[in-house]
C-alpha cells in the first residue's frame, strides 16, 4: 500500500455576494455616476459599468426590479463599515448589576452598595439586589424582604422596582430598572467646546515725535 499523503488545505476565495457578475437578477435598476437611473439587463449594467471603471453592486436588494449602483467595491466596504461601526456607538447594551446583602448588613456597607447602584441606574443598567441567607438566617426572611424595599424605597428617584422581592432558595432578590430621566449620558470630550483664549491687549500708538 501506498502512504498516506498529505494534501495542503484548499483556500477557498470568498464570493461577493451581488457584486458584478454574482448579481443573480436577470435586470436592474441601474444608478451610474453621472445620476443616470436607467432599468437594463444584468449584463449590460455591468458591461457599462466596468466601461466607466466601477463595480456594479446591488444596493436595494428587495426593490423590484433591485437597485444597482455603479462604484467602487472598496470605497462602498469603507461606507458599510463606516456605518456599521457608528451604529455600534449609538447602541447602549443594558446590564444587569448584582450587589449582594446579608440580612444583617450595617449602615456603612449597605450605603457603599447603594453608591455603587446609584452610579448603575445613571449609567442606564439594571440593578439586582440580593440578600444572602446562610444556616439559622433563612427563619428571618422577613429581615431580608425589609432590607430590599428599603434599598429600592432609596433608589425611587432614579429606579423602579420589577416586582415584589422573591424567595428563591436561600436567595431573596429584587430587580430595579433605571428611570429614563435619570440615565446619563457620557459626552465625548471632542464635543466639549474649546476654550476661547483671551486675546492679547493691543499696544498703545507710539507717541509722535515733538516737532
Amino acid at each position: 500500500m501506498y502512504p498516506p499523503r498529505n494534501f495542503p488545505p484548499r483556500r477557498f476565495q470568498k464570493v461577493r455576494e451581488n457584486v458584478n457578475e454574482a448579481i443573480r437578477a436577470p435586470q436592474v435598476r441601474a444608478v451610474f455616476p453621472d445620476g443616470t437611473v436607467e432599468v437594463m439587463p444584468t449584463r449590460d449594467a455591468i458591461r457599462k459599468a466596468q466601461e466607466l471603471g466601477f463595480d456594479l453592486i446591488v444596493v436595494s436588494p428587495t426593490a423590484e426590479p433591485p437597485v444597482a449602483k455603479a462604484m467602487d467595491y472598496g470605497q462602498w466596504q469603507y461606507e458599510n463599515k463606516k456605518k456599521q461601526h457608528e451604529a455600534k456607538k449609538k447602541q447602549h447594551i443594558i446590564l444587569v448589576k448584582e450587589l449582594k446583602f446579608r440580612p444583617n448588613t450595617d449602615d456603612h456597607d449597605y450605603d457603599f452598595k447603594k453608591n455603587h447602584a446609584i452610579r448603575f441606574l445613571k449609567e442606564g443598567n439594571r440593578v439586582k439586589a440580593i440578600v444572602q441567607f446562610r444556616g439559622r438566617e433563612i427563619a428571618h426572611t422577613d429581615l431580608g424582604q425589609k432590607l430590599l424595599l428599603r434599598f429600592a424605597n432609596d433608589l425611587k428617584d432614579l429606579g423602579a422596582i420589577e416586582g415584589q422581592p422573591r424567595l428563591e432558595g436561600r436567595n431573596a432578590h429584587v430587580i430595579i430598572s433605571p428611570l429614563k430621566s435619570a440615565t446619563t449620558k457620557e459626552k465625548d470630550p471632542k464635543d466639549k467646546p474649546k476654550e476661547e483664549r483671551p486675546k492679547p491687549a493691543a499696544e498703545p500708538p507710539a507717541p509722535s515725535p515733538a516737532p
